[in-house]
């Protein structure tokens, strides 16, 4: 099936807004940190600023090619529900939730939200659920006259 008639242009349109958010709130939030470090920057906090600069990049590819970078989406919305379910509710339910985690919580609860609407989810199905997956090993196949030789299919 070709994608057009699979994916609405209207679709299209949410996931390179979709994309544009996220690129435009991580150049915002988290270039000035990247370009201008501040000076107690822990080794862990500069590779966190480093991974989300990263998707911020790839999501500006994303809203040249958003079926192609839908798993980039997938990695979102993954990261932001562990991070949610694992540290942010704990804290929540003993009733410990700072004013810092509850700023993050926030923002990672909007893209828990946003992420399944604009995902097209009948694409998804078709591409990442039914669609065979790509072979393991070395495709064998069968010349004309029967002897086994090696492709790359």
């Amino acid at each position: 099936m070709n994608t057009r008639s699979e994916v609405s242009i209207f679709r299209l349109y949410l996931l390179r807004a979709m994309y544009a958010f996220m690129a435009i709130g991580l150049a915002i939030y988290k270039l000035p940190a990247i370009f201008n470090p501040p000076a107690n920057l822990s080794t862990m906090s500069s590779v966190v600023l480093s991974v989300l600069a990263g998707l911020g990049l790839l999501a500006g590819v994303g809203i040249h090619r958003p079926l192609k970078m839908l798993p980039l989406l997938f990695f979102e919305f993954m990261w932001k529900a562990v991070w949610v379910l694992a540290f942010a509710l704990p804290q929540w339910s003993a009733g410990q939730l700072a004013p810092d985690v509850q700023e993050v919580l926030i923002n990672n609860l909007m893209g828990i939200v946003l992420i399944p609407l604009v995902m097209p989810w009948g694409y998804v199905f078709n591409q990442y659920v039914k669609m065979p997956g790509d072979p393991w090993m070395k495709q064998i196949a069968l010349n004309q006259e029967g002897r086994t030789t090696g492709s790359e299919a």
